[in-house]
């Protein structure tokens, strides 16, 4: 056997690996019903949930609340079936948390409280199309 062989041999072989390996850590994004029921069913990897800020009727965030010392908070986010669940994170507000469209809150529940080990945001892209005036 040649020796590019066995390179294209152990390339192949370490490509395997590194998906097999990857695959066990692969999630998927539910809602915070599904989420409790995986809880209730012993199930103790992390979840992604997607959500977005609860807001009141003039589009300011509710329920984010902040310890004293800075060093944790609790909000409450809304899911995709408008199902509201206060969250803890354990770890001070992200910066521009409250400009972000959506939030994606990876974790799992203890206690009927859903913990986040990790926040996502999907802010407001600089992007999008913006309405332009004409000026005469």
């Amino acid at each position: 056997m040649k020796k590019s062989h066995i390179y294209i041999i152990l390339v192949i072989g370490i490509a395997i690996a590194i998906i097999i390996s990857t695959a066990g850590d692969a999630s998927t994004y539910v809602n915070f019903g599904q989420a409790y029921q995986m809880a209730a069913a012993g199930n103790k990897k992390s979840i992604h949930v997607v959500g977005e800020l609860k807001k009141d009727e003039h589009g300011q965030v509710t329920g984010l609340e902040e310890t004293p010392d800075h060093v944790s908070c609790t909000f409450i986010l809304v899911d995709d079936q408008q199902k509201e669940q206060k969250v803890f994170y354990n770890q001070p507000i992200p910066p521009d948390m409250t400009k972000s469209e959506k939030v994606v809150v990876i974790g799992k529940y203890q206690n009927d409280l859903f913990i986040a080990d990790k926040i996502l945001l999907k802010c407001p892209s600089k992007y999008q199309e913006q309405k332009l005036k004409a000026s005469l």
